[in-house]
């Protein structure tokens, strides 16, 4: 391991097999990369932390919470750092990427946390220090934005998906999975197109569907009093998404548009079972579909 660490820039191991001495860039501080760059920090890993962001007001607030030490432009920060993290909307990250893979050296490891795979690692092919990248997909979040959004201990317990790891310097590659087991998380490996697919069922049309909810329960229920006082947990643990931000989801179903389509298009065909269902009066078949998403316990303990 210490070898293949000391090929990627400043981040060494200690002989306990620690990862430290680190300068991290963090591009987008808010939820994902501000509790980033706050794991980073708890473990050790980085020395120091500058942050890049569109938003002064942002960057002001990351300063004064600890998040970042300090913040500097991005062709700047990038070239101060030996692993820059980029945590922006999807809509922006290809052109950002392109800007910092055109600054790096064979030194430095660039990483993204984005939520779509395809379309950047195929914006990044051929670019002549792909090497030094490695996408990954940390699958974590909260339906709020913004660094006080971030928090500690983010990561622990989750999964994070790696794409195209064959298209990465083998050092690059094992320094950004011992980081990433440094802030427990566990490891999956599959290329991005199928990354895609599934962020699309499991991810992507969680969203779709909770935003959806809102907007029935917003139009048919206009007494804003009785949603407040009656919404349980149910409710409350099904919606909550909804209030996650739109300019961050609306361009990852853009991007993923395809997928998000193909399930969309199924969830329609459930909904349309249980409407028949209801419509026919038919009891039997009311209860095997439930019967039948029960199975789903297999899966969520």
């Amino acid at each position: 391991m210490e070898k293949s660490i000391k090929k990627s820039g400043n981040l060494k191991a200690s002989p306990q097999g620690r990862l430290g001495g680190a300068v991290v860039c963090i591009i987008g501080v808010g939820l994902i990369g501000g509790s980033m760059a706050l794991a980073l920090k708890e473990k050790g890993i980085a020395k120091k932390v500058i942050g890049v962001g569109r938003s002064a007001a942002s960057i002001a607030k990351a300063i004064e919470l600890g998040i970042i030490d300090e913040a500097l432009p991005l062709e700047e920060a990038v070239k101060q750092s030996d692993f820059i993290y980029v945590s922006i909307p999807v809509d922006a990250t290809i052109q950002v990427m392109l800007q910092i893979m055109d600054l790096i050296n064979d030194k430095q490891i660039v990483v993204d946390a984005g939520s779509t795979k395809f379309a950047l690692c195929d914006a990044l092919k051929d670019h002549p220090m792909r090497k030094q990248f490695v996408a990954t997909h940390p699958m974590w979040g909260t339906e709020y934005s913004g660094p006080e959004a971030a928090v500690n201990g983010a990561f622990a317990g989750r999964a994070c998906v790696i794409c195209e790891k064959e298209n990465s310097d083998s050092g690059a590659l094992q320094t950004v999975e011992n980081i990433y087991k440094a802030v427990n998380m566990h490891l999956v490996y599959m290329d991005a197109a199928n990354h895609d697919i599934h962020a699309a069922y499991i991810s992507h049309i969680s969203h779709i569907t909770s935003f959806a909810l809102a907007n029935t329960v917003l139009e048919k229920e206009k007494e804003e009093d009785a949603i407040f006082e009656m919404a349980g947990g149910g409710f409350e643990s099904t919606v909550r998404l909804a209030k996650s931000n739109p300019a961050m989801w609306a361009p990852i179903f853009m991007q993923n548009k395809e997928n998000v389509l193909d399930v969309l298009n199924e969830h329609i065909s459930q909904l349309r079972k249980f409407k028949a269902s209801l419509e026919k009066e038919n009891m039997d078949y009311l209860i095997e579909l439930m019967e039948n998403a029960n199975k789903i316990k297999r899966i969520l303990k």
